[in-house]
């Protein structure tokens, strides 16, 4: 079983995940092209900033802190990547939309781990449960709309 540390120091790395999010999100409405995608990347980022939000108070319960507003080094490094992959695609939608579904996926599966970690917690489970919800809805969305802009 996980200590009270460890799982702080869980729940802090999916607060830089989902602030990565929140900002390859606002990166991607900024470099598209189309109002429908933009209004899609501006509603999943606002929902990530909450979601960030969220955790950041159960972490405060628990006796964390995590004032942490901007993501990881990971997630500088793969939102670098994004930037350089708009820019040798000229901003195209697919290649925008392919890079968030990568990003999703990770995301998931940090919340899939965390979740197999926690059966012993519940009120960790049901915030995390929640949020995984949340987030695989939003991937089903953008898989979508990927094979519109295919």
């Amino acid at each position: 079983m996980k200590t009270n540390d460890e799982i702080i120091s869980d729940l802090k790395g999916l607060v830089n995940i989902l602030n990565d999010g929140k900002e390859g999100y606002q990166s991607s409405a900024e470099a598209t092209d189309s109002v429908e995608l933009k209004a899609v990347f501006e509603k999943i980022a606002l929902e990530r900033a909450a979601y960030a939000t969220e955790l950041k108070a159960h972490i405060k319960v628990h006796g964390g802190d995590s004032d942490n507003d901007s993501g990881g080094l990971l997630g500088a490094v793969h939102r670098t990547w994004i930037d350089i992959k708009q820019a040798v695609s000229g901003n195209d939608n697919k290649a925008i939309l392919d890079s968030i579904v990568t990003g999703e996926k990770a995301a998931l599966e940090k919340y899939d781990a965390d979740i197999a970690d926690y059966t012993d917690h519940a009120d960790h489970l049901a915030l995390l449960k929640k949020q995984r919800d949340g987030i695989q809805n939003d991937l089903n969305q953008i898989q979508a709309l990927l094979i519109q802009y295919a």
